[in-house]
């Protein structure tokens, strides 16, 4: 049915309210704005615009809900809870990569493939790991008999991004919930759909009204910054761009709260002369413009050894002329459109920054002709650019990515750490030896050999320098949503 429909907003608008207390509700004043298609510039629908108004409503009920029958809930019982709503997501995977394909502009077959069964599995995983979760007892001699309690932090406010939307909701939420908090969630403004239909799966879910809130909005001066500053709010989970971050920040420093940030990326792709070219390939092919390459992860500074420099740029141009660009919902798509204009614009400046610094585009740097609405771009190999480039400096988070030559270990180390960020970075390499001297000196949070994006969801994920503060993941991700006691009991 889906291979049917061609680059059409839906023609019943899709319209999102905020979810508070277990009902869907507008806004106290009836503001809305519009969301808008990205692969064709339609509007999808009206969205509730949220304040200080009903941060406050939503937080109070999460308050309420703490207290409540919430707070009596078993690990089993939350185990339970938390495993029915990653089956209902899965009966409504078709839905729901659609709707995060409208609002997103990327593939309906990587939504599909990817977003909606990784947004399960987050449910599944910690419905399981939960049920594993124990904590430290220490006898002192013949003295003392310590040990730990672990309880809810309380109300977290989780402050999402729009690049992964349900999958990086998921991501937050299923840990929080495991260990009994409630939650007031403020999804992207340019993607509001899947989060708004969460709802409604964790209401039949079972979930009790008030333990997940939603609030749509802007950042400054609206909802992202009401949930920052609220008193009530007992810590902040967080991922998106590191200004935003800082001022978060400073925000939820009158407060004390806890945080945890996962920010950006500028991650280096080291490729030495021993690698196994082809699977290299491959997989950098998807490490550079997977999702438009708006991922924090993909590796946008590519380091190859000069002896096969060449033939990397012979198959990388090659491989990447066959991406298709265009309708996200036609199968055969690989690359569809960016967020917004906003963010168009801004990527293809990066692009204009490369020509003046003296850049060589070898493919892409241009909109894909015969599409002229939607925000699209074609994948972009950028050379010839100096370290200092801003280009190979910041975070483009888009479908573009800079390639250059090195000569020794040392040279590549250099400037694969010549950056603010520490995030993830990925070495290709057959010798076993090299791999782990690389790998000790890399600043990076997540370190892949050659692979990329292969993850395990107990291991802790997240970034060093600008990058983020703390670590999630397993037991990492319940650490954070824990508050812990020590009892001391004397013999």
């Amino acid at each position: 049915m889906l291979k049917e429909v061609t680059l059409r907003s839906p023609v019943k608008p899709i319209n999102c309210l905020h979810f508070i207390n277990g009902k869907y509700l507008p806004s106290f004043n009836g503001k809305t704005f519009n969301n808008i298609n990205p692969a064709t510039e339609e509007v999808l629908g009206s969205v509730a615009e949220g304040g200080k108004e009903e941060v406050d409503l939503a937080v109070q009920a999460a308050r309420r809900a703490l207290k409540g029958p919430w707070k009596y809930t078993t690990v089993e019982e939350r185990s339970k809870l938390l495993r029915r709503i990653g089956d209902l997501i899965l009966e409504r995977k078709e839905e729901l990569a659609y709707l995060e394909s409208l609002d997103t502009g990327k593939p309906f077959s990587l939504a599909k493939t990817v977003d909606i069964p990784r947004a399960a599995y987050n449910f599944h995983f910690y419905a399981d790991y939960i049920i594993g979760v124990n904590t430290d007892a220490n006898e002192q001699n013949d003295i003392a008999l310590h040990y730990t309690l672990r309880r809810p932090v309380g109300v977290i406010g989780i402050i999402k991004p729009w690049n992964l939307p349900l999958l990086l909701l998921t991501w937050k939420l299923a840990p929080a919930l495991a260990m009994g908090n409630t939650c007031v969630i403020k999804p992207a403004e340019w993607t509001p759909i899947t989060a708004t239909v969460l709802m409604e799966i964790m209401k039949e879910a079972g979930l009790p009204d008030g333990v997940a809130n939603l609030v749509h909005g802007f950042g400054t001066n609206s909802a992202g910054a009401a949930i920052s500053e609220h008193p009530d709010v007992d810590a902040i989970s967080f991922i998106g761009e590191p200004s935003t971050g800082a001022a978060i920040m400073r925000s939820a420093a009158q407060n004390l709260k806890k945080l945890s940030f996962e920010l950006g990326g500028k991650n280096p792709n080291i490729i030495f002369a021993d690698a196994n070219i082809d699977d290299c390939i491959d997989t950098t092919i998807r490490s550079s413009f997977v999702n438009q390459g708006e991922v924090c992860l993909c590796g946008s500074r590519i380091y190859v050894e000069r002896p096969i420099f060449d033939l990397f740029m012979e198959k990388f141009i090659a491989k990447t002329k066959e991406l298709k660009v265009g309708d996200p919902l036609n199968p055969e798509t690989t690359t569809g459109a960016l967020i917004s204009k906003e963010h168009y614009e801004r990527v293809f400046s990066y692009i204009e920054i490369a020509k003046a610094d003296g850049a060589k585009i070898h493919v892409g740097g241009k909109r894909p002709e015969g599409l002229e609405k939607g925000y699209f771009l074609e994948p972009t190999i950028i050379t010839g650019l100096d370290k200092n480039s801003r280009c190979v400096r910041e975070e483009i988070f888009g479908p573009v990515v800079t390639v250059a030559p090195f000569d020794t270990e040392e040279e590549v180390i250099c400037e694969a750490n010549d950056t603010h960020y520490g995030l993830a970075a990925t070495v290709w390499t057959s010798d076993l030896k090299r791999a782990m001297r690389i790998t000790r000196s890399l600043e990076a949070g997540v370190i892949w050999v050659n692979t990329w994006f292969l993850r395990d969801l107990r291991t802790p994920f997240g970034g060093m320098k600008h990058s983020g503060i703390g670590r999630t993941g397993g037991m990492h991700s319940i650490d954070f949503y824990s508050e812990f006691s020590n009892v001391t009991i004397k013999y």
